[in-house]
């Protein structure tokens, strides 16, 4: 069961994600969150660098698709500008929300990646789909009002996966 905590990658950032790494594995779409992943929580923008990396997966043909469970205003004040698809109020770890987001796109399971900055919430969506998550590090060092529960109950599961072995990288997450 605790395995499927487990991200399939670890990154500290989305810029650290290259369209030709997603390439040579063939990946073409990408199922993000936004909040503490993208941009930081209450960052009502993208900053000019996120936009830069946006440019570059589409320009290699990668999709990207937006699932937060953060409002619609919230969402879409931030996705619409840039034309990116999204899906609000996402329910995630549910997988109805990644469902959706691999039909959008049109794409298969082994073709998208799920990256996000929560075990409980992407990882765990993710990998539940048998989808590869790549969690990376959170952009800000606070969180809204049930992020910051999540990330105590992730605190005891990263602490334990290390325990045991299953996760080998440092205590950056």
């Amino acid at each position: 069961m605790l395995t499927n905590f487990i991200p399939s990658q670890f990154v500290k950032s989305v810029f650290q994600i290259t369209p030709q790494e997603l390439k040579e594995k063939g990946i073409k779409g990408i199922i993000t969150d936004l909040d503490n992943t993208l941009v930081e929580w209450d960052r009502p923008d993208a900053t000019p660098q996120l936009i830069e990396w946006f440019a570059g997966m589409q320009q290699a043909g990668i999709q990207v698709t937006i699932v937060s469970n953060n409002n619609e205003l919230r969402v879409k004040s931030f996705a619409d500008p840039m034309q990116i698809p999204f899906i609000y109020k996402a329910r995630k770890p549910f997988r109805k929300a990644f469902l959706s987001g691999l039909r959008l796109m049109g794409l298969k399971s082994n073709e998208v990646v799920v990256i996000g900055d929560q075990l409980l919430t992407d990882v765990l969506g993710g990998n539940r789909l048998k989808l590869h998550t790549i969690l990376v590090i959170p952009v800000a060092k606070s969180d809204g009002f049930f992020t910051r529960f999540n990330r105590l109950v992730e605190r005891r599961i990263f602490s334990y996966l290390k325990r045991k072995g299953h996760i080998m990288w440092g205590d950056e997450a």
